[in-house]
C-alpha cells in the first residue's frame, strides 16, 4: 500500500494526458505517476476520455510512406541506444522516467551548490519552464520564497516540512502566487526533491535575492 499522501489535481493530469505542459512538469508528472498508483489510474481514466474523443475525429488520411518512415525513425532510435547502457547498474530508488534524464541513479547527479549547505542539478529540459534537483540537508531550511509562477515539487529521498503540510517520498506539493513557504528537511537524511518552475521564486531574504541571478532560481 502506498504511503503517498499529496497527489496530482485532476487539472495537472488531464493536461499531461493532452500533451500540453512544459518538458519540466511532465517530467515531474510522469515520475510521480511511476511511483503512486492512486494517480496511475486516475491518468489512465483521462486517457480513455481523450481516447473516446479521438474515435469521434474524422479521420485523415496518410501517405504509404507514413508507416514506413515511422518505423524507421523507431528503429533509428533503437539502434541509437548505447549498447552498454542496457546493463549499466541503476538506482532503483530513482524512478525510471527521473533516471533518463539524469543518466543512472543519484550517484550519477552532478551536484552544484547554492548556499546553506544547499545543492542543486538542472536538467536539460525544453524552454517554458524549468526542472532542477535540490538536495537539502536534513534540518536545513531553504530560504523563505514565494511564487511568480507555479512550482511543482516532488520528494524523492526524505522528507520536509512547511507552512502547510509534510512531503515524504512520492509526495507532490503545487505552489502558486499565492503561496509563500519555508522548506526545512527533516533530520536524519538528506532530503531530494525534484522542482519544475515556470517563473523565477521570490525571495524576502537580501542574500538570496542577490544570488538569484547567478543561480537560475
Amino acid at each position: 500500500m502506498s504511503d503517498i499522501r499529496h497527489h496530482l489535481t485532476d487539472e495537472l493530469l488531464m493536461a499531461y494526458s493532452a500533451g500540453t505542459l512544459p518538458e519540466a512538469f511532465s517530467l515531474l508528472i510522469a515520475t510521480h505517476i511511476s511511483m503512486c498508483d492512486e494517480c496511475r489510474a486516475a491518468l489512465e481514466s483521462c486517457d480513455a476520455v481523450g481516447g473516446a474523443m479521438l474515435e469521434d475525429c474524422t479521420a485523415a488520411d496518410l501517405s504509404d510512406e507514413s508507416l514506413r518512415a515511422t518505423l524507421a525513425l523507431i528503429a533509428a532510435d533503437v539502434m541509437s541506444e548505447p549498447e552498454d547502457r542496457r546493463f549499466e547498474r541503476v538506482d532503483h530508488a530513482v524512478p525510471a522516467p527521473l533516471r533518463d534524464y539524469i543518466g543512472g541513479g543519484l550517484e550519477s547527479v552532478k551536484w552544484r551548490p547554492i548556499g546553506g549547505g544547499v545543492s542543486q542539478a538542472v536538467l536539460a529540459t525544453e524552454a517554458g519552464a524549468t526542472a532542477r534537483l535540490l538536495k537539502i540537508p536534513g534540518g536545513t531550511a531553504v530560504p523563505d520564497h514565494g511564487h511568480r509562477g507555479t512550482e511543482m515539487t516532488l520528494v524523492i529521498k526524505g522528507a520536509f516540512r512547511d507552512e502547510f503540510d509534510r512531503f515524504a517520498r512520492g509526495d507532490v506539493e503545487v505552489a502558486n502566487e499565492s503561496h509563500h513557504h519555508t522548506p526545512v528537511a527533516e533530520e536524519g537524511e538528506d532530503c531530494i526533491c525534484l522542482t519544475a518552475t515556470d517563473a523565477p521564486l521570490r525571495f524576502r531574504g537580501l542574500i538570496p535575492r542577490i544570488a538569484q541571478p547567478f543561480l537560475g532560481i
